[in-house]
């Protein structure tokens, strides 16, 4: 595949089976709501770039299963909830054409609520490995979606956010990798390793998110 070409192509734009111009446009409403900073348009971008470059790597999966996942998998955000994968996991079974593979893309959906991913789960692998693709980002690009995340949950306080925030990070980095595909382990985790650590350290030292 020509991973030039498929960088340049915005994937909001491409054509996935069943994502009808209603059923996009509606989605894209969802994904630009007010209460947003990171989990937006931009993240459900990001997060179809990275499909798309796990795909040009060689990953085995169903791409238009995961494709239509990630349009869905936060389609439902609500900062001060603790449901939201759930909820969006229902909206998809509610929303998708008949003929379309509902069932699995709320499976995939209701997965991202915790990343908590077999290894044998070829969409699941790399769903999970897109969605967290931001941690391999460059520093700077990480440390905005740090900051995005915080500004979302601004209502929880500071002493909260960050016990929540270290057990998180704590939590990826104890994995074996970060990252379930070996594209995915190839591209990110080297990088990934380099931030949450350095997230880690600032949290642990009081200097990042108050």
């Amino acid at each position: 595949m020509d991973t030039d070409r498929v960088a340049a192509v915005d994937p909001l734009d491409a054509k996935v089976e069943f994502l009808t111009p209603e059923l996009r446009s509606d989605l894209l409403e969802r994904w630009n709501e007010p209460q947003r900073r990171y989990h937006n348009e931009g993240h459900l971008r990001a997060v179809l770039r990275a499909v798309d470059a796990l795909e040009a790597d060689g990953e085995a999966f169903d791409g238009t299963e995961v494709r239509l996942a990630a349009w869905l998998h936060g389609a439902v955000f609500d900062p001060t909830g603790s449901e939201n994968a759930e909820k969006s996991a229902r909206l998809a079974e509610r929303v998708l054409d008949p003929a379309a593979p509902a069932a699995e893309v709320a499976r995939l959906v209701r997965l991202m609520g915790g990343h908590r991913v077999e290894n044998g789960d070829l969409n699941g692998c790399v769903l999970s490995d897109a969605d967290l693709a931001m941690l391999g980002a460059d520093p700077e690009t990480y440390d905005t979606y740090a900051a995005d995340v915080r500004h979302e949950y601004a209502h929880v306080p500071g002493e909260r956010f960050v016990a929540g925030r270290i057990a998180a990070l704590e939590g990826l980095l104890e994995r074996k990798s970060v990252f379930r595909t070996r594209a995915g382990r190839d591209r990110w985790e080297k990088q990934a390793h380099a931030n949450l650590n350095r997230e880690l350290g600032l949290l642990r030292a009081g200097v990042a998110a108050p």
